[in-house]
């Protein structure tokens, strides 16, 4: 501690004192420094070496590589390096923070400021700071398990329960979505219950083809197949067809007609191209081997009923 009065100073006092409080304020900033540069070097290297894995991990997937693109199986590496990096903006934010706050602390403890008073202030405050921002920590807090778990991304249609939409921007308080009608959708990340992504891993389609009741199943299934297979070699649906497309069989049957389902596992996102591009191809082969619709209920507009 300094002398009480200037006029009674010694030079032993003097340099007592520079050597006390000043050394060990110069010291304390040192190892809050160097701390801070090691912990942040951790952070680096934890976050290369996840990207790296991840990286060799999609390298020794089987499947993927000649049927479609990695990224649309929602495991690319791209955003897995971007949810690295957000991860490690986190860490190195609340790092400097808190390094910064123990460091802080220390020096006005070396300086001979009193804490106490200090921190009883600072405790009420965040208390009543507590009561009233519990909203916006509960956002925070599933922002970042979102962005851990990879939850959803930019580019993900997701279904939150309130809207169906596109993820335009991700954020750790709020996820904003563009919907089918253009409208953008500011949802906070802490009043999403559940979430149905239907852009990660792969999709499914779903043809139902009715035939007439007296036509024949098997011939009907055989030109299904073959139409399939088709469309399976077809270098323009290569990329979208994880599978070939198969027919489990006839899926029910009612209302003088039959229907025959047809599924296909495609790349996420991909099915309703497929499941336009199977009845078109399934109606024009129906129409070429003679195969039958069910017979119509109602007349055609304008035409009479005979």
């Amino acid at each position: 501690m300094p002398p009480s009065s200037l006029s009674s100073l010694t030079w032993p006092e003097a340099r007592d004192w520079l050597l006390g409080a000043p050394v060990q304020v110069a010291v304390i900033i040192v190892v809050a420094v160097v701390a801070r540069w090691l912990l942040l070097r951790l952070v680096e290297r934890g976050v290369a070496t996840a990207t790296s894995r991840q990286a060799q991990r999609i390298a020794r997937l089987p499947g993927l590589s000649g049927r479609a693109p990695v990224e649309a199986t929602g495991v690319g590496a791209e955003r897995h390096m971007l949810r690295a990096r957000t991860m490690g903006a986190v860490l190195r934010s609340v790092i400097t923070i808190v390094v910064g706050t123990i460091a802080l602390l220390t020096i006005l403890a070396v300086v001979g400021i009193p804490l106490g008073p200090m921190l009883a202030s600072a405790g009420i405050g965040g208390v009543a700071l507590g009561f009233g921002a519990q909203s916006l920590v509960k956002d925070f807090l599933s922002g970042i398990f979102m962005i851990v778990e990879d939850q959803y991304g930019v580019g993900d249609v997701i279904d939150t329960g309130e809207v169906v939409g596109t993820v335009e921007d991700v954020s750790l308080r709020v996820t904003r979505l563009r919907d089918a009608h253009g409208v953008a959708w500011y949802v906070r990340n802490g009043e999403i219950i559940r979430i149905g992504n239907k852009s990660q891993g792969w999709s499914t389609a779903l043809v139902d083809v009715p035939i007439a009741y007296d036509e024949d199943v098997e011939r009907a299934q055989s030109i299904i197949r073959d139409v399939a297979a088709a469309m399976a070699q077809d270098e323009t649906w290569k990329p979208a067809l994880l599978e070939p497309p198969q027919v489990p069989g006839v899926e029910s049957i009612g209302g003088g007609a039959i229907t025959v389902r047809v599924t296909a596992k495609c790349a996420a996102e991909q099915h309703f191209g497929v499941q336009r591009e199977l009845r078109e191809r399934i109606k024009l082969a129906f129409d070429g081997a003679g195969v039958r619709g069910p017979a119509p209920l109602l007349p055609p507009y304008g035409k009479p009923q005979p």
